[in-house]
């Protein structure tokens, strides 16, 4: 699933294709929603904006495009007159002179008008964006210190929106891999100072994969491995989908757990959670590294 980083990419290429030009034609490929491509098509768009992981792409008329990727949904921007080669199924189609840009396989979809946009159930909850320029760690801790959250484990806050917005499941694993913490910890069982280390991690990791393209690894020894040949895939992350491979810190082995059929990767050296001298170690070599 697309999380965070990859819809705010995806967001910048949308909107330097769309914004300022006239959507010639705007087709929707969903039935209940067929009608409003002949209403948008003709209207300038006037921002892309993204949202956490959904993206909204606002008409001069005040209407605007919402669409959550969900697991499989995709945009593509092509030059116009240029079809993709691709057995996705095709839901939206906005067209200028220029570039097309297309959505694959979402389900979620909407046109909202501005009353519409403001309740929007999943809008509505989002919690703070760590992708947002203006968030600062000082808004990321506040919400760590939020009396709404501490009976939650971090397992499932960490995916929860109303939380961090933007945090999908290859985020999570190596958030708590950098901070030292395990899934199954409460958040208000955390010292003062393992919250900090959690709001800090969130914030600058998250922003690593969106600069990077999902890298998560530690960037020098990302940047070794690749040097060396070893694909993308094998050095982007520190612990997600690393299971059964020895960890880059410690050497132990990645293990995997399911929870509410997600996957979480952890060390447990290096993620033997809080309270022991183990513990505080294994936090001290995590800041060394990152």
């Amino acid at each position: 699933m697309p999380e965070g980083p990859e819809i705010r990419r995806a967001a910048h290429e949308l909107g330097r294709a769309l914004v300022g030009r006239v959507a010639g034609r705007v087709e929707f490929l969903v039935p209940r929603l067929a009608a409003h491509g002949a209403r948008l098509s003709g209207q300038r768009i006037v921002a892309v904006t993204p949202r956490a992981k959904a993206m909204l792409i606002r008409f001069s008329g005040g209407q605007t495009v919402y669409s959550h990727n969900q697991l499989y949904g995709r945009w593509q921007v092509t030059r116009a007159g240029r079809e993709p080669a691709t057995a996705r199924a095709l839901r939206l189609t906005i067209a200028n002179e220029r570039h097309v840009a297309r959505l694959y396989s979402a389900t979620d979809i909407e046109v909202l008008d501005e009353q519409g946009l403001a309740a929007h159930p999943y809008l509505a909850r989002l919690g703070v964006d760590l992708l947002d320029p203006l968030t600062t760690v000082h808004a990321v801790r506040a919400a760590a210190e939020d009396a709404r959250f501490r009976r939650r484990s971090l397992a499932g806050l960490l995916l929860d929106q109303g939380f961090y917005a933007g945090l999908g499941n290859y985020l999570r694993s190596e958030i708590l891999y950098v901070t030292g913490l395990r899934h199954e910890e409460r958040l208000g069982s955390l010292t003062s100072a393992d919250r900090q280390r959690l709001a800090d991690t969130a914030l600058a990791l998250t922003r690593q994969a969106y600069r990077t393209r999902g890298v998560t690894n530690d960037l020098e020894r990302a940047a070794g491995l690749k040097a060396r040949g070893v694909p993308f895939t094998a050095y982007r992350h520190r612990v997600f989908a690393r299971d059964g491979e020895p960890c880059w810190t410690c050497g132990d082995t990645v293990l995997r757990t399911d929870v509410a059929g997600r996957g979480i990767y952890y060390c447990p050296t290096c993620q033997p959670g809080t309270g022991t001298a183990t513990a505080k170690r294994a936090r001290a070599t995590r800041r060394r590294e990152y």
